[in-house]
């Protein structure tokens, strides 16, 4: 039970730091200047309610560690149980990522439509550290180095994908108001970075499943499910091109209607991608052999 309950905490802060940077990506990059103000006092409360869920999740995970490594709940609130966590390889870099959530729940509770770059540059260094735990630091040296590299630009890219389909949606909202213009551009720049977010989370996986398992297909219970999550992508990766190169060129002719199709396409894509997220959360706590 404590084991299911680890994975599900590692679904909830994949999910809110992924949500988090979407939010914030848009707010300090990607949508133009006129619409980035907007676009972060549009998400702030799911923005506080991501980042709180980050600190949080992060905080219970290395309690919930304690119990693993120990003899279960009931000592997951056992203080000396949490400093010898913290003494583990986990431990030393998981500490920076909890530390490193509640700061940036503290920046989004001063100005923070003027720190989103703060925001942004606070999120990212989150997905490096999650790259230096599991399996991607299995290996020392140069390789493992590499390894880890590749792996945080797994993270990202799933991040700037995922993350980014909420923001995107709003997008498609504001095209009908005012603030069409601005909304286009940036749902432009959108699918202009998000072809290459997909070529990096595709690339960079199949590195990943190479470096973990010495080849990309194994018959272990974590080669199959990790089969499972390929799957997922590529349905993910099937309904991206076809919102980019079959609906989008039909809006002209069936606005209306094309863009009720292409919201529904987008939030299944959201859904496969909260899916593939349930299933690294759990297949990451296997052995890969």
């Amino acid at each position: 039970m404590l084991a299911f309950a680890y994975v599900g905490l590692r679904c909830l802060h994949f999910i809110a730091v992924m949500l988090s940077f979407g939010c914030v990506l848009y707010g300090a990059w990607w949508a133009t200047p006129q619409l980035r103000r907007l676009m972060m006092l549009r998400f702030m409360p799911l923005l506080r309610v991501a980042l709180l869920v980050s600190a949080v999740s992060a905080t219970l995970m290395l309690m919930f560690q304690g119990g693993l490594m120990a003899n279960g709940w009931g000592d997951v609130l056992q203080p000396d149980i949490w400093l010898a966590v913290a003494g583990t390889r986990f431990g030393s870099i998981w500490q920076w990522q909890i530390l490193l959530t509640w700061v940036a729940l503290a920046v989004v509770s001063l100005r923070p439509h003027r720190l989103a770059p703060l925001l942004l540059i606070l999120c990212m260094a989150q997905f490096v550290l999650m790259a230096g735990v599991g399996h991607a630091a299995m290996r020392d040296g140069a390789v493992g180095a590499l390894q880890r590299l590749n792996h945080a630009i797994h993270l990202l890219c799933a991040g700037a994908w995922f993350g980014g389909l909420q923001p995107f949606l709003y997008c498609l909202h504001l095209v009908k108001g005012p603030w069409r213009t601005s909304a286009i551009n940036t749902m432009m720049r959108f699918s202009r970075y998000g072809h290459l977010a997909v070529a990096g989370v595709v690339l960079s996986g199949i590195a990943n499943a190479w470096l973990i398992q010495g080849q990309l297909v194994s018959d272990s219970g974590y080669g199959q499910l990790l089969l499972v999550k390929c799957a997922l992508v590529a349905l993910m990766v099937v309904i991206a091109l076809a919102n980019r190169y079959v609906l989008v060129p039909r809006m002209a002719t069936d606005r209306q209607r094309i863009q009720a199709l292409f919201l529904r396409t987008t939030q299944l894509e959201m859904i496969l991608g909260a899916l593939v997220l349930a299933t690294v959360s759990l297949f990451a706590t296997w052995e890969p052999f």
